[in-house]
């Protein structure tokens, strides 16, 4: 006999937020300034300054609950900016986090989203994949070049 109970839907909004705080957490450890848009900066999740090397970063950051490619354009991807790619993962489960600059990915896009632009019609859904992401896991040391 099959179980029809279904399981509750999570809101993406919270997933995003839980992984723009968690990344911030993680730089306010290590003694960086952060400031949290709060969604008023369409295109930037956070504003990074390094006081050490007086250097300041824009950050996006890109959530999941569990492995998977992250949704998002070639076009969104700004040479500049630093991407958080988080995944959340179980609740007995420590977090991941993969530390990517934006150059990284525009200079080779087709490791990166894999078969999303590989045809003559791009996806409708292009991602970023996970497996490229893996040699940029707890990559914080970006933060202090």
């Amino acid at each position: 006999m099959t179980d029809n109970v279904r399981r509750p839907h999570i809101d993406g909004q919270l997933t995003g937020m839980a992984g723009e705080f968690l990344v911030a957490g993680k730089l306010f450890k290590r003694r960086m300034q952060v400031s949290v848009t709060m969604g008023n900066a369409k295109a930037i999740d956070l504003f990074v300054h390094n006081p050490r090397t007086d250097r300041t970063f824009n950050v996006q950051v890109k959530t999941l609950r569990s492995k998977n490619c992250f949704l998002m354009r070639r076009e969104s991807i700004k040479p500049g900016h630093v991407y958080v790619f988080v995944l959340l993962n179980q609740d007995d489960q420590d977090e991941q986090f993969f530390i990517v600059p934006g150059e990284s990915i525009r200079r080779d896009i087709n490791r990166f989203f894999g078969s999303s632009y590989a045809g003559e019609t791009p996806s409708t859904m292009p991602a970023v994949n996970y497996g490229p992401l893996k040699e940029f896991e707890d990559n914080w040391e970006l933060f202090e070049k």
